[in-house]
């Protein structure tokens, strides 16, 4: 029953006591049912007076375009609701009066339409919107302009018109420009959580693979003269870019041995003198993992000159530089060196998972905040807690996009700092998981980096770090927390004279417990912490606090405890170059490790300057 029947019936049958008083009211129950009967016909009457429209959103391929605002206007009584086109082109709009209507379809890139017809009573009518994408007019050249795609100047004239370009571009228009139909989205995935610059990267480090979702590739000046040149078109249709950097340090300490009195703190180790950290070339292709339609490819390769080649170095890729040469100074290895730190492939596969890169050859290892290459750190300096840990790996590792939350990571390796074919190689294992919350906010990374036998080599660590990022809101702070634990098993006793034979060269003993001792286990642990605020797109500071703890010594080779503690300003000048001054102290609470094993604080002042190229 409708309501009007339900309280029409409800009032007559209320208050009945007798068969005849109910009889007696015949007449009245009639009249009431007819008015029933009247209310609800009205009801019906009305509902089926109402109109609908039905239709599909397309573009002029008869492709479906979804998002599209399409606005009803009912042109007697200027009523104009509004519905969007969903993701297969469809909309609808229900309930509706008959009349005379307009309806029109609003979306960015394309041309709006508009179609006009009567809407009869109870009418449900199909309506398709057909939407012309907006095409830039074309501009014809004067006939006496040839046309062109290369720049006028020459290499070098293009090549520092990259450079002003870079620091005097031009004002960003106040209202960004549309993409065009079709357009890659800037990326898949959680929104980049900061910009670069002036951060060293836009998403949480990972090693080992690809951003999955992201842009991977970069436009550095060299770049960009190859690609405005005579074979400009080749170079872009290739995707590769090559670029580099020239980085330039300089610290003054309280330390002054020579030659390398800084240590154990690293990246700075020559006291009180300008020194050529890196001369960088990179020779790469970066696959594309922002769309999922096809398989794609990569690779990269990276050259390293300079004072840093002696933390890069691995067992077998040009390492007579550094294990092979003893000094007269006391110290290994060449000052200066090369190092290919590194060269790989990159293979992406995006119907795994969410996408699915597979990297082979030799690449930087999987965990950590900092990394070997300068640009890719808040600071000049390193932490400790980097400094000691596996630098590069080669081997296979895999890398698989779960969804935008999850990330898992396995692959087998030679080893920390080991060429398949070098004499220290370990068959080594890795698995990493990262879990991603809040718009990518917040991220946790843990890693069983290394997982092979332990025993003691060049650098065959057993290694496992955890990694926490996290990022406040929407404001200009973030941090970066990471801890480590990893050890080598049955390593020499550098109190025992009989273990001196067992020794590898740049490869510490351990402080044993006792003399008698011929190997033990050494094991040291560390953490890390940063809090990083931005000024404005230019510039930004970064505090650094670290706990180190060498247990046995056989990382740093003094069996202590640190603490180390620097804030670091960063300015940029466009995207290429980054000046980065730094004010650094350290202790050794056990024993003195500074200065050659002759102070047991330390305190720099260091920064340098990186010009990309």
């Amino acid at each position: 029953m409708t309501s009007s029947v339900v309280d029409l019936y409800t009032r007559f049958t209320m208050g009945k006591s007798t068969m005849g008083k109910s009889f007696s009211n015949v007449p009245g129950v009639l009249a009431l049912i007819c008015a029933a009967g009247n209310l609800n016909a009205q009801s019906v009457n009305t509902q089926s007076s109402l109109s609908a429209i039905h239709g599909l959103a397309k573009d002029s391929a008869g492709k479906p375009v979804a998002g599209v605002e399409v606005s009803v206007r009912n042109m007697e009584d200027q009523s104009d609701p509004a519905v969007v086109s969903g993701s297969d082109g469809s909309f609808a709009l229900r309930k509706i009066k008959p009349g005379k209507y307009e309806v029109s379809g609003v979306h960015d890139g394309f041309k709006e339409v508009t179609v006009s017809f009567d809407l009869a009573a109870g009418e449900d009518r199909p309506v398709d919107l057909t939407l012309a994408a907006v095409i830039a007019p074309a501009v014809t050249p004067p006939v006496t302009q040839p046309v062109t795609n290369v720049a006028p100047a020459g290499f070098w004239k293009r090549f520092a018109q990259a450079y002003k370009d870079d620091w005097h571009p031009a004002p960003a228009p106040a209202v960004p420009p549309t993409p065009a139909p079709g357009a890659e989205p800037a990326y898949r995935g959680d929104p980049p959580v900061v910009s670069n610059p002036p951060w060293p990267f836009t998403v949480w480090p990972m090693g080992g693979t690809v951003w999955i979702g992201y842009n991977n590739a970069t436009q550095y000046p060299l770049t960009t003269a190859l690609q405005t040149g005579p074979h400009g078109d080749w170079w872009k249709k290739a995707n590769v870019q090559v670029y580099g950097w020239g980085d330039l340090g300089m610290n003054i300490s309280t330390s002054s041995a020579r030659p390398y009195g800084n240590a154990p703190a690293a990246y700075a180790e020559a006291p009180n003198q300008f020194t050529l950290d890196q001369l960088t070339l990179y020779v790469e292709r970066t696959p594309d993992t922002i769309q999922t339609d096809h398989f794609d490819w990569g690779f990269r390769f990276t050259q390293l000159y300079g004072l840093d080649y002696r933390f890069t170095t691995a067992d077998g890729y040009f390492s007579q530089q550094l294990l092979n040469n003893p000094q007269k100074n006391g110290s290994i290895g060449y000052k200066y060196g090369y190092d290919p730190v590194m060269m790989y492939v990159d293979l992406y596969y995006p119907h795994v998972f969410q996408g699915l890169d597979v990297r082979i050859g030799r690449y930087i290892s999987l965990p950590d905040i900092e990394a070997q290459l300068a640009p890719n750190n808040y600071t000049y300096t390193h932490s400790l807690t980097y400094t000691y840990d596996c630098y590069t790996q080669t081997g296979i590792n895999g890398t698989f996009k779960i969804s935008n939350h999850w990330i898992f990571q396995a692959g087998l390796s030679a080893g920390c700092e080991a060429s398949p074919w070098a004499p220290d190689r370990h068959l080594t294992g890795d698995a990493c998981i990262s879990y991603t919350w809040s718009e990518g906010r917040n991220s946790w990374y843990t890693c069983a980096n290394s997982l092979n036998s332990g025993k003691y080599d060049y650098n065959n660590l057993s290694a496992f770090y955890t990694t926490f990022y996290h990022k406040f809101g929407q404001s200009k702070w973030h941090m970066d927390v990471e801890t480590w634990y990893q050890y080598m098993k049955d390593t020499p006793n550098v109190n025992n004279p009989l273990a001196s034979s067992l020794l590898v060269t740049n490869s510490n003993g351990a402080v044993c417990n006792n003399a008698t001792e011929l190997t033990c286990f050494a094991p040291e642990w560390a953490t890390v912490g940063y809090v990083n605020y931005q000024i404005d797109p230019k510039n930004f500071i970064s505090v650094r606090n670290e706990y180190f703890d060498d247990i046995r010594g056989q990382r740093t080779g003094f069996k202590t405890t640190y603490s180390e503690h620097t804030i670091s300003f960063n300015h940029w000048i466009g995207s290429t170059i980054v000046f980065r001054p730094e004010l650094r102290y350290e202790h050794a609470y056990d024993a003195p490790a500074y200065n050659n094993g002759t102070k047991k604080s330390q305190l720099m002042f260091a920064g340098d300057m990186i010009f990309f190229y």
